[in-house]
């Protein structure tokens, strides 16, 4: 019985307001679940350890994996220029796709500003804007060129600055090299391959989550002592696509990290790319990090260094991360989206209390 963690969970509830989180973890052969709190605060319904639910940027590291898997089967070279794949649609206000190469996409050191970061697309996903906007659909150009609007953050190279536009010509690159579309890529390149049962990219116009799921409960970015919680369960998530548009379960994804970090979705030359990180401080992103092609490592208040990736999205708050050789392993859900990271530091500090090296390199 993990009394520490179970108490953490109680405490996200309790102390942090969450609605409810559900953990699942896993260390070796033994796997355990916990769960505090509420799927549905009007019903009573409590949170259960097989409901799907949205993961937020969490999606980068199943995007990284299948452009890995095209790299080490000589279809991308990391050190191409995204020009190769995508000619002409990086290009003027700024910004030059010959400069620009498939790695910094992945690791965020590309400079492309983020779309998310528009004005223009910001405020239709805030408060009472978002029930008018929930159903707009987006193609993955279109996000782009609202990106692109704006004059990217650095040279490619220069300096880490999280965007989502990366993740998104990530994928426009996978489509461009397979000639199949990018859900269809994910499913047969990793969920097939590993049997995931609730994981899934949703269609575009697809705005209810299959299958079981906790109701997903959001501020809409709200300001204030006391905001307005809404049901934001229900929503048309291709304005995140590739970059955070992925449902899945703590199950799937203990079993996708797991095999990941242990070498069976990557060969041993693309895996070490993939854990071969950059600096992040100063870049206003998660405090103590430092990210890869898709996973980033995280210093935990107990000292602990946990590698994997998290993410949050309306009503959603997502983690996945463990020990780098992925045999032990914790994925978390809160389905709230103001409790935020403390949250997870709190639940992950009490089942990874010690300090370890993986001795892991870094650029």
């Amino acid at each position: 019985m993990r009394t520490t963690v179970q108490d953490a969970l109680d405490r996200a509830v309790h102390d942090a307001g969450a609605p409810g989180i559900a953990a699942e973890i896993v260390d070796g052969r033994a796997r355990w679940c916990g769960s505090a709190g509420l799927s549905d605060t009007a019903t009573g319904r409590r949170r259960a350890p097989d409901e799907r639910f949205r993961i937020g940027s969490a999606s980068k590291a199943f995007t990284a994996t299948v452009v890995l898997q095209l790299a080490a089967a000589h279809r991308i070279v990391l050190d191409d220029p995204i020009e190769r794949w995508l000619p002409g649609l990086v290009r003027g206000n700024g910004y030059d796709g010959a400069t620009v190469t498939v790695r910094q996409l992945l690791n965020h050191t590309s400079g492309i500003f983020a779309y998310t970061n528009a004005p223009e697309f910001f405020r239709n996903g805030v408060g009472e804007a978002w029930y008018a906007h929930r159903h707009d659909r987006y193609r993955p150009e279109r996000l782009v060129r609202i990106a692109l609007a704006h004059p990217p953050y650095a040279a490619p190279g220069e300096r880490f600055a999280y965007s989502n536009t990366n993740y998104i010509l990530a994928a426009m690159i996978v489509e461009r090299v397979t000639g199949q579309t990018f859900a269809e890529e994910l499913d047969r390149r990793i969920v097939r391959q590993l049997g995931l049962t609730g994981t899934y990219l949703p269609a575009t116009g697809e705005a209810s989550i299959r299958g079981p799921h906790p109701v997903h409960y959001s501020t809409l970015f709200a300001t204030g002592p006391d905001p307005r919680v809404h049901d934001a369960t229900d929503m048309d998530q291709s304005f995140a696509w590739a970059a955070g548009g992925l449902v899945s379960t703590t199950g799937d994804l203990t079993r996708f990290f797991g095999a990941l970090l242990g070498g069976r979705l990557l060969p041993a030359a693309q895996l070490s790319d993939m854990l071969t990180t950059v600096d992040t401080d100063g870049s206003g992103w998660i405090p103590g990090t430092r990210y890869g092609l898709g996973v980033f490592t995280q210093t935990l208040s107990s000292g602990a260094t946990v590698w994997g990736n998290a993410g949050a999205t309306y009503g959603s708050w997502s983690c996945t991360m463990g020990t780098r050789d992925g045999r032990h392993l914790a994925a978390l859900h809160v389905n709230g989206d103001w409790p935020g990271l403390p949250v997870f530091d709190d639940v992950l500090s009490a089942e990874f209390p010690h300090p370890a090296d993986d001795g892991v390199p870094v650029d």
